[in-house]
């Protein structure tokens, strides 16, 4: 039976064969790494993401000036920033993308529902310093190769890997590969349920064999990224809870301030 996530790999691969990820220009990424800004925070590590929509709330942010957005995240103290670039569903786009590069040098993240190699193409291209991968997707067989070969061809083009799970069977997998991080995420792309226990569940009965491990979603206050960070987890990637502040500054700010 489908479910949301079969949605959204149908609606990628026809983005793909549209040419929605065509880029022409050239932009160079700054040479540090997710990875690196993680290991080097000395407080908790938040990957601040610029979400306009998602499918749960719908508009997050009616209006929004990327350029300030950008820059308060960066102020605010956030050590990378996780850009959407799908469109139908969380409203991003490459030109957002594009513009949060020309204004920042923190490392990008191009966070997308990615299925082709032609969007890894894209992100290198943009500037991105890393590239989101779902697990699920290669699992399904929406991908136009294996998981492997998709984090080898991200690599060649100088690019990080977050490999993203939703299940303890998934995370099983993709410690084993070759990503640079691996997501834990707490919201379940198939039901778009929301539980932080998801994060606890897997770190206490799984190895991670000296992962870096980053838990995305549902992340609303310094307390859980208390927890998130006694349950395991290195890094934490928040977008819904900072885009609907009033002062997103100041809120990246009491988050990285967790630890």
């Amino acid at each position: 039976m489908a479910d949301f996530l079969d949605v959204l790999g149908q609606k990628a691969r026809k983005r793909v064969k549209e040419g929605y990820y065509k880029v022409t220009k050239q932009i160079i990424a700054p040479t540090k790494g997710l990875k690196e800004a993680v290991l080097e925070c000395k407080n908790a590590p938040i990957i601040s993401e610029i979400k306009v929509a998602s499918p749960t709330m719908g508009v997050i942010r009616k209006k929004i000036d990327v350029n300030k957005v950008a820059i308060a995240m960066e102020k605010g103290g956030a050590i990378g920033i996780s850009v959407l670039t799908e469109p139908k569903h969380f409203k991003g786009s490459i030109d957002t993308f594009i513009k949060v590069r020309s204004q920042v040098d923190l490392p990008l993240l191009m966070k997308d529902i990615v299925v082709n190699r032609t969007q890894i193409e894209a992100a290198a291209k943009m500037g991105a310093n890393a590239i989101l991968l779902i697990e699920a997707l290669f699992k399904r067989g929406y991908c136009d190769c294996d998981v492997h070969r998709m984090i080898a061809e991200a690599h060649s083009q100088k690019l990080e890997v977050l490999l993203e799970i939703l299940t303890e069977e998934e995370f099983i997998s993709a410690i084993k590969t070759e990503a640079d991080l691996i997501g834990i995420n707490n919201r379940d792309l198939r039901t778009l349920e929301v539980d932080l226990e998801v994060t606890r569940r897997i770190l206490t009965k799984n190895c991670i064999n000296e992962k870096l491990i980053v838990s995305e979603s549902g992340i609303k206050s310094s307390a859980d990224v208390r927890f998130l960070h006694e349950c395991g987890a290195h890094a934490f990637l928040v977008g819904s809870s900072i885009m609907r502040s009033s002062n997103i500054q100041k809120m990246v700010k009491e988050l990285v301030l967790a630890l």
